[in-house]
């Protein structure tokens, strides 16, 4: 046998490849189990084989780990969140007339989503990609209406950061600003929703907290930049929201990383955890600093440097928990099995309550 076959009698379109009874019984008997057995879940169902313990068939995965590269992927989420974010601050200063916050926020605004575009195109591996994403909008597709957000966003805060630097239109650029600023909701969060949407474990077992941690980095991030480039007296705005980002990215985090049994494990160990721990260290110290940040120009500068790593640290050690559960499939299959047992007890139960006979 040359490497990388299957024993003999051991394929891939063997029934059961992967999975090994220890000391079963014939396979007869297995099949009039299933034959007579009734429903699954059913009261008074004796088992008669020992449960099947996965194995995984040469430890292969269950499923294929996404193609996304990184650091491309990490940075297109970082810079996209911290993009929206500060276009939201660069609105909300321009309506309480702090200038030197609403032009830091709008041109890093502007920066970031051009930045997260070119990482994006830099991954899909030709430009053209990118503009075929947006040939169709299809509602049921976060990729879809992602792009659709993305695209858009990225021309306003594009043009709102350029009048600012030419000093034209200011009229105009009030009206970029706040497009760009309804958009930049959806921006932090988007992202979220299309990791969730796809197959990985730690990624799609999460899907209730992974907007909230976006949106929470997102704020830590755009905050953080703002509140350091921007004079004392004009930042409390974005001091506000990277110490309420931060807080929000903290709580989610915890019950990311602890909530949900063994698909919470890649949060914790490997590169992963370490860059996450990394981030927690970060993102605590720099909300901390924010408290003095507001009487010292070198606190806000340090409190900002420190949230906004915080944030690109969570974003790495996301990724890299989802692909790390994808190429393990314990991850795949434990859980589904776990489901599976819930419901047979649920079934059970309700078998009990109402006297039905199996």
């Amino acid at each position: 046998m040359t490497t990388g076959e299957a024993p003999e009698g051991v394929g891939a379109g063997a029934p059961g490849a992967g999975w090994r009874r220890a000391d079963g019984p014939p396979a007869q008997d297995r099949e009039q189990r299933r034959r007579g057995g009734g429903r699954r879940g059913g009261r008074g169902e004796i088992p008669m084989v020992d449960e099947a313990e996965f194995t995984s068939y040469y430890g292969r995965p269950v499923i294929k780990p996404p193609v996304w590269k990184t650091p491309d992927v990490p940075l297109y989420l970082f810079l996209g969140g911290a993009a929206g974010s500060s276009a939201v601050l660069g609105a909300l200063a321009e309506g309480t007339r702090r200038p030197a916050l609403a032009r830091v926020a709008h041109l890093t605004a502007g920066g970031g989503a051009l930045a997260s575009v070119a990482f994006l195109i830099h991954d899909l591996g030709r430009p053209s990609r990118f503009l075929n994403m947006l040939r169709v909008l299809k509602t049921t597709s976060p990729l879809s209406v992602g792009s659709w957000i993305l695209a858009p966003f990225s021309a306003l805060t594009t043009a709102t950061a350029g009048a600012h630097l030419l000093g034209w239109f200011p009229l105009l650029r009030r009206l970029t600003g706040v497009g760009a600023a309804v958009l930049g909701g959806p921006m932090t969060t988007y992202t979220a929703a299309l990791l969730a949407n796809t197959a990985v474990p730690s990624w799609h077992e999460v899907h209730r907290e992974l907007p909230f941690v976006f949106a929470g980095s997102a704020m830590a991030a755009g905050g953080g930049i703002t509140m350091a480039l921007t004079p004392l007296d004009e930042a409390g705005p974005a001091r506000k929201v990277a110490a309420l980002g931060a807080v929000i990215e903290f709580g989610a985090m915890q019950r990311v990383e602890h909530g949900h049994g063994l698909v919470s494990e890649p949060y914790r160990t490997g590169r992963a955890g370490k860059l996450l721990k990394a981030a927690r260290a970060c993102t605590s110290a720099g909300a901390g600093l924010t408290l003095v940040a507001g009487r010292s120009r070198p606190a806000a500068v340090v409190s900002g440097a420190l949230v906004t790593a915080g944030s690109v640290l969570t974003r790495f050690g996301i990724f890299d928990a989802g692909m790390a559960s994808a190429k393990d499939p314990k991850y795949t299959v434990e859980p589904q099995r776990a489901r599976a047992r819930a419901r047979d007890a649920a079934g059970s139960r309700e078998a009990a309550s109402t006297g039905t006979r199996p």
